[in-house]
């Protein structure tokens, strides 16, 4: 198992995103060298993990909790094949391309070191936009990726390092339960009655994701009294 590709974007104008000045990083490229890694901060603050990386809605992505963006080579590959199409690592707007690993799934709360010192900690599935959509210029693209339902990780940074292609990546922990990233995503978009069982990852979900994992788990209010009659 190890790392591809190390990808990174710098912001650029295009007419199909509303952020502020109509700014896109997902356009994210190969990196020769090395790349530090690092805990970005909170959302709304905080962009991406990786130097020389640029998140221009900061509203709905970045921050601590999707500070590094990750997918399959062999995902890519698939996709080639039914879109007709090469994709080059990084056009996925993933920071890390890998080769061995089965993204998608991986357990929410399982961590991975990556080179030396870098250690993550899986948090949630990647959910398409109409940014996503526009850039890669397929038909009907966000339904054709949810139905997929091989969406790529996002992770926390748990240990700062630098990273390059060629970079082992080894498993240090997977949590004791049936949570992967494509697990939630399909709770969240197409299997609706896996949700009461998110809350299982606990605490190693994204902050936003462990808030949606909570008010799924609440059992549903018991009926009311019939309404008297007459």
């Amino acid at each position: 198992m190890k790392l591809l590709s190390v990808n990174t974007g710098r912001a650029r104008a295009v007419p199909y995103t509303d952020t502020a000045g109509g700014l896109t990083g997902i356009d994210k490229r190969p990196v020769a060298g090395p790349v530090a890694v690092a805990a970005p901060g909170p959302r709304g603050a905080g962009g991406s993990g990786l130097a020389g990386d640029d998140v221009c809605d900061l509203r709905h992505h970045g921050g601590d909790d999707q500070a590094v963006y990750a997918f399959a080579r062999e995902d890519l590959d698939r996709w080639e094949t039914v879109l007709g199409r090469e994709l080059s690592p990084g056009v996925f707007g993933e920071n890390l391309t890998t080769s061995g690993i089965d993204v998608s799934g991986t357990l929410i709360g399982e961590r991975w070191r990556i080179g030396d010192d870098l250690v993550l900690e899986a948090t949630a599935p990647r959910i398409p936009c109409r940014t996503f959509a526009e850039w890669l210029g397929e038909r009907g693209w966000v339904k054709r990726f949810t139905q997929d339902a091989a969406p790529g990780a996002y992770f926390r940074v748990l240990r700062p390092g630098s990273v390059r292609a060629g970079d082992p990546v080894h498993v240090l922990h997977r949590p004791d339960h049936e949570v992967t990233v494509a697990f939630l995503f399909r709770a969240r978009t197409t299997a609706p009655e896996l949700r009461p069982r998110v809350i299982a990852a606990g605490s190693a979900l994204s902050a936003e994701e462990h808030a949606r994992a909570l008010a799924w788990a609440e059992p549903a209010p018991a009926p009311g009294p019939p309404a008297p009659v007459g």
